[in-house]
C-alpha cells in the first residue's frame, strides 16, 4: 500500500467530519449534480466472494454513472482461487488491472488485509460479521433525509449477534450526539458483549428490550434485520421467534407518526408486505440511496 492511498474499510476509521462530508457529497449526486465524466478512464475491480444483489449492482451503477468501467471477478468457481491462490496474491494481481477494488469476503478483516497488499484503493463491501461501511453510510444518509442525526432513539431488531450491518451502524452512531440505542433480539442473538462494551465506552446508552411492543412508542428509527433460519436448529423455535419479531401495520399504529422503518434487505417475512405502502417504510428508498453513497465513496478514493 502506498503511504497516501485512500481506503474505506470501516466507519471506525472515520471521524464525524469525514462521514458528514461523504453524506453531503452523496446528496449532490442524488440531486444529479454531476457530469458523468468524473471517473472517465478509471476501472473498478469488483471482487465478491459472497452472494450480493444490492451492494454489487449499486457499486457497478455508481461507477458507470460517473463514467468509469467495471472489471468483475465473476464466479469464484471460475477463478484461480479454486486452485488455491491466496487472497493476498489475488489482490496484488488485480491491483495491476484496476484503479480501485471493492471487496466482499466472508472472513472478518479480509478488506484490511487486502488494503495492506493492494497498490490501489480498497473499499470494504462487507467482511464476515465485521464491517459494512457503504451500507452504514447509506443507512445514515436515509436517516438524515428524515431527521437530524442527534438526540434520537434508534431500535435495532433481529439478528444483532451476527449482523455486520447493525455492528457497523452502531459503531458509526457513537460519533453523533445523544443517540440512544434500543436492542430487540431473541436470546443469544443480541449484540456481542465486546461490541456493547465498545459502544458504552464511547458514551452510547444501550437499552435492552425483550419485545418490540414495549419500545416501539419511543423510537424515531426502527432498523429491522433478517432472523437467519440457519441460526435456529429447532424449526419450531425459529417460527416462534419469527412471529414474535414481525413488523405489521398493527404494531406500527403504536409508533410516532414521524418514525421510519429501515431494513438492509433482503427481507423474508420479518416485515409484512402490507407495511410497504405506509409513509414510515423507507427501506426501498434506503436501497436506492446505495447508488449516490457509493458514487461519493468511489469519487473520494479515486479522485483524491
Amino acid at each position: 500500500m502506498t503511504h497516501d492511498q485512500k481506503n474505506i474499510l470501516s466507519v471506525r476509521d472515520m471521524d464525524r467530519e469525514e462521514i458528514d462530508a461523504l453524506l453531503t457529497a452523496a446528496a449532490k449526486f442524488d440531486q444529479k449534480k454531476f457530469t458523468g465524466h468524473e471517473l472517465e478512464g478509471k476501472i473498478l475491480a469488483v471482487l465478491f466472494f459472497e452472494p450480493s444483489t444490492r451492494t454489487r449492482m449499486s457499486f457497478a451503477s455508481a461507477m458507470m454513472r460517473l463514467g468509469g468501467k467495471i472489471l468483475n471477478l465473476g464466479s469464484v468457481e471460475a477463478s484461480s482461487i479454486v486452485k488455491g491462490e491466496t487472497l493476498s496474491d489475488t489482490i496484488r494481481v488485480i491491483s495491476g488491472y484496476a484503479d480501485a477494488i471493492v471487496l466482499r469476503h466472508p472472513k472478518e478483516g479480509a478488506a484490511r488485509l487486502a488494503s495492506e497488499v493492494a497498490s490501489v484503493p480498497v473499499i470494504n463491501g462487507g467482511d464476515g460479521a465485521g464491517q459494512h461501511p457503504s451500507q452504514t453510510l447509506l443507512d445514515l444518509f436515509t436517516i438524515r433525509k428524515s431527521m437530524k442525526l442527534e438526540n434520537i432513539d434508534i431500535g435495532l431488531q433481529g439478528d444483532l449477534r451476527y449482523g455486520r450491518t447493525v455492528h457497523s451502524l452502531a459503531a458509526a452512531l457513537t460519533k453523533y450526539d445523544d443517540i440512544r440505542l434500543h436492542t430487540i433480539a431473541p436470546e443469544g442473538l443480541d449484540l456481542p458483549s465486546h461490541l456493547k462494551q465498545d459502544l458504552t465506552d464511547a458514551g452510547m446508552e444501550i437499552i435492552v428490550h425483550e419485545n418490540i411492543e414495549e419500545t416501539i412508542p419511543e423510537l424515531d428509527v426502527l432498523y429491522v434485520t433478517r432472523l437467519q433460519r440457519e441460526r435456529f436448529p429447532d424449526p419450531a423455535a425459529f417460527a416462534s421467534f419469527a412471529a414474535t419479531y414481525r413488523v405489521t401495520p398493527e404494531l406500527l399504529e403504536r409508533a410516532k407518526p414521524s418514525m421510519i422503518v429501515l431494513h438492509p434487505l433482503p427481507r423474508v417475512d420479518e416485515i409484512d408486505q402490507s407495511v410497504d405502502n405506509l409513509p414510515c417504510a423507507k427501506y426501498f428508498q434506503q436501497a436506492h440511496y446505495g447508488v449516490p453513497i457509493r458514487m461519493a465513496m468511489l469519487d473520494e478514493v479515486m479522485r483524491s
